[in-house]
């Protein structure tokens, strides 16, 4: 008989996202004999046959897009019914996560967590409308609130924010400490010498993350010194309508499209400085494996503050100053060497090490604590 604490996580798929992959940061660091992670899924994901390596399983149902409103609440009933044996669901879908609660709380699952990863809905107005609504389900079904970020937290839960538990994106700080070898191998692949400067930007291909306007700001800077290289790591809904502009900006020699990379922490090494232009983000996991590998950034004012590690790599600024973006990333000095940050990372709690042995701490208590079914509780002190 398995003896395990097994523990729900309810996600979209497990792709190489920002809350994904803390996910996988998490699970790799948990202690697996007494804590192991399963996940509730829509579709196929990178991370799937790690997930099952370490342990794990993955189940999948269809998504309320596929399958609509209904079936998709029934699917849910009907997968927490036929997995009664789980205690605790963890549920990473911001607003979306409001029906999964529900549905869990229907199904007498006792411990039942909301996780916000973000600052914003994305879609249309129907779409947002459609995710409004079923937020206002979370904090009714859900027994305890975490976040990534302050904002993150005032976003999804509102007034209800103090309750809310804080869990650093915490990275492998000595995975991402600066390597010269690693540098020289990225460069080599993109086919730039010491000399190039080189910007670098990893997400998603969406609104969210402003390609369109990195792109035009790279054309500005790149008309002005040749020797600049733009490389983007990633793929999304949005990946053809940036090649479409890299053709029309003539930066196809200029432009390197990695696609989605399991070396991120080896592809960052090769940048020069990280630029990050989102119009919104919760905490994102990207900048503070940029940081620690004491790599220069330049963001935007519509990411949460507290993603400064205050290790002097951070400089944030408007999105409506491109001016001020042109003529601060002329001035990236590609010679300058990189900071050692690691120390300061694990000071501030963002090794995975520590957020790792935080949350399992949480789910054990959660579980020798019991729930009252007639009550919301809120650890906010774990």
């Amino acid at each position: 008989m398995d003896c395990k604490l097994r523990v729900l996580h309810v996600v979209v798929n497990m792709n190489r996202g920002g809350a994904e992959t803390l996910l996988m940061n998490l699970y790799r660091n948990i202690d697996r004999s007494k804590v192991q992670f399963d996940f509730l899924t829509c579709k196929e994901g990178v991370f799937d046959s790690e997930i099952k390596e370490l342990g794990g399983k993955v189940y999948r149902i269809p998504y309320v897009t596929e399958v609509g409103h209904r079936l998709y609440l029934k699917q849910l009933y009907l997968f927490f019914q036929q997995h009664h044996t789980y205690q605790i669901v963890h549920a990473h879908l911001d607003k979306m996560s409001g029906f999964v609660l529900q549905t869990a709380k229907k199904a007498k699952i006792p411990i039942r967590i909301a996780h916000s990863h973000n600052t914003r809905s994305e879609g249309g107005l129907v779409a947002r409308t459609y995710k409004w609504y079923a937020g206002t389900r979370i904090v009714p079904s859900a027994t305890h609130l975490y976040a990534c970020s302050k904002a993150a937290a005032s976003w999804l839960f509102q007034k209800h924010d103090r309750k809310v538990i804080l869990l650093n994106n915490g990275v492998d700080v000595d995975r991402f400490r600066y390597c010269q070898q690693a540098r020289q191998k990225a460069r080599a692949e993109w086919g730039v010498n010491e000399r190039t400067l080189v910007w670098g930007h990893v997400g998603r291909f969406n609104h969210q993350k402003n390609h369109r306007f990195l792109l035009e700001l790279f054309h500005k800077v790149h008309q002005k010194n040749q020797n600049t290289v733009l490389v983007l790591v990633g793929e999304g809904v949005l990946k053809s309508e940036i090649e479409k502009q890299i053709k029309e900006l003539e930066l196809a020699q200029s432009v390197r499209l990695l696609g989605v990379r399991s070396d991120v922490h080896e592809i960052l090494q090769g940048f020069d400085c990280f630029v990050f232009p989102s119009v919104h983000e919760g905490l994102p996991l990207t900048l503070i494996e940029a940081q620690a590998c004491g790599l220069p950034c330049i963001i935007s004012d519509g990411i949460s503050e507290e993603v400064d590690m205050e290790c002097g790599l951070i400089q944030r600024l408007s999105l409506d100053k491109a001016k001020e973006w042109e003529r601060v990333l002329s001035f990236i000095d590609p010679s300058l060497p990189r900071k050692e940050v690691a120390y300061l990372l694990d000071r501030k709690g963002y090794n995975i090490k520590h957020q790792a042995e935080k949350i399992e701490q949480f789910y054990r208590v959660c579980m020798k604590e019991g729930h009252d079914e007639n009550h919301n509780h809120f650890y906010a002190n774990i």
